[in-house]
């Protein structure tokens, strides 16, 4: 015999289910078919990007290279270039895959987005920089044009991001591309770094670590084809000739000095003191503002005071006060020698 309540139960759990299922706007059904659309939309918007900074850096994108970029199959990548082409976003010809003016103002509206943001995240918030590009590339799908241009405005309309690519305006304009790569840079010559690029991510993460970033002042020691060896800010770097590649610099006459010694805060002994002569260009954003904000300006006298049982933190003493800064940010922070 059915037992009556267990069948109860049992009826009540289907209807639950079909209910979890084909629920209008809610049900898994609609989440299921709305995540294959915004999944189709973001290959569309990320081949558009492609194909313009292929156009952009004077290069010839074809369907494998559009299949590479986006870590498709030739198959489904085939599939988003018959779509662009019947969206008349993209031509196809002899040499690969190109713009249609409409194309390249939709790839443009994208990335204007996806700069903005990352210049809102390096200015207004404390995510790391290796971070800025990940997470760029996940709202840049998400953002009206409007929304776009209320973020511009709120940030102050910059025209650089933090990578030191070019911002697109409202109206689509972008500069024409500047600079050369820095294995061009002859031994014994002098540049500033303008630009990094963030992609691969790999290869970026390494060039951080490597303490570089746009505005840093360089001098070529060694370029061979086995390493780039070279002077930022006074401290030596040695890349591989393929991650060089990712920095653009533009040559300079001589190279800007400042007089007297100078030193990062990170090597003072305790007892020893130094007067600040600045910040980093690489410290940015909040932690930017939370160190001026502790009398971290250009004058002010800083003193080691004391180390953590490791070493890190250290404890300084800033205008009266005892604050403590890890090393990562001690070492932005440049002094004069008291």
């Amino acid at each position: 015999m059915v037992d009556p309540l267990a069948s109860l139960i049992v009826g009540f759990i289907i209807i639950l289910f079909l209910i979890w299922v084909y629920l209008p706007r809610k049900g898994l059904l609609v989440r299921l078919k709305r995540s294959k659309k915004n999944t189709h939309r973001v290959l569309i918007e990320d081949s558009l990007k492609h194909l313009y900074n292929c156009e952009y850096n004077g290069i010839n994108c074809t369907l494998n290279s559009v299949a590479g970029n986006l870590s498709i199959s030739a198959d489904e990548a085939s599939k988003v270039v018959k779509k662009l082409e019947e969206l008349e976003l993209i031509t196809s010809h002899e040499r690969g895959i190109s713009l249609t003016p409409e194309g390249r103002a939709y790839a443009l509206r994208i990335i204007r987005t996806h700069r903005l943001w990352e210049k809102y995240l390096a200015d207004e918030t404390s995510v790391g920089e290796e971070d800025w590009h990940i997470a760029a590339e996940e709202i840049e799908h998400h953002i009206t044009p409007a929304q776009a241009d209320a973020l511009a405005a709120q940030i102050g309309n910059p025209v650089f991001d933090p990578h030191g690519d070019p911002i697109p305006s409202a109206k689509g304009d972008l500069p024409v591309k500047k600079g050369n790569v820095l294995n061009t840079l002859k031994m014994g010559e002098f540049a500033r770094i303008i630009h990094i690029e963030d992609e691969p991510h790999a290869i970026y993460s390494q060039l951080v670590a490597a303490g570089l970033y746009p505005g840093m002042q360089v001098r070529m020691m060694e370029s061979s084809k086995d390493r780039i060896k070279f002077l930022a800010n006074g401290e030596e770097v040695v890349l591989a000739p393929l991650f060089a590649k990712n920095v653009t610099i533009t040559p300079i006459k001589n190279e800007t000095t400042v007089k007297g010694k100078f030193k990062s805060l990170s090597s003072l002994s305790v007892g020893e003191k130094g007067i600040v002569l600045g910040i980093s260009k690489r410290c940015r954003g909040q932690q930017r503002r939370r160190l001026m904000d502790l009398g971290v300006v250009p004058g002010t006298e800083i003193e080691a005071e004391m180390k953590s049982i490791g070493g890190d933190p250290v404890a300084y003493r800033i205008r009266g006060a005892s604050i403590a800064l890890r090393k990562n940010q001690a070492d932005k922070i440049y002094l004069i020698n008291e």
